[in-house]
């Protein structure tokens, strides 16, 4: 099994909405990650936490808050990227609000130098 990183976009305004969301409207929310979640079953090898407050670390050292969106992340295992992917159509995320999207990379093995 090869093991895939899911990386979760959404716009700023998404992210603010969460923020002023009531306990039912987040746990209503939630409760389409977990029907997500166990629809894919033991192909979730960690099902992530929410990412807020990026920051990039450039080359002199220097960091500046970041632009890139990122909401989140999970980690899936799977044979290939055609069945990783085919974990994701259905996930919650896409439909969450406009300008929501997915990444997934494969994670792939380092063997360390000698």
């Amino acid at each position: 099994m090869n093991k895939y990183m899911v990386i979760y976009h959404a716009p700023a305004e998404a992210m603010a909405k969460m923020g002023t969301a009531s306990q039912e409207e987040k746990e209503a929310g939630m409760k389409a990650w977990y029907d997500w979640k166990n629809s894919v079953g033991d192909a979730v090898t960690d099902f992530g936490n929410p990412l807020v407050g990026g920051v990039r670390v450039l080359p002199d050292g220097s960091t500046q808050q970041s632009t890139k969106e990122v909401a989140g992340y999970s980690i899936l295992q799977a044979e290939n990227m055609d069945e990783a992917q085919s974990f994701l159509k259905s996930h919650p995320h896409l439909a969450w609000s406009d300008g929501c999207d997915i990444e997934i990379y494969e994670c792939v093995e380092m063997d360390e130098p000698e």
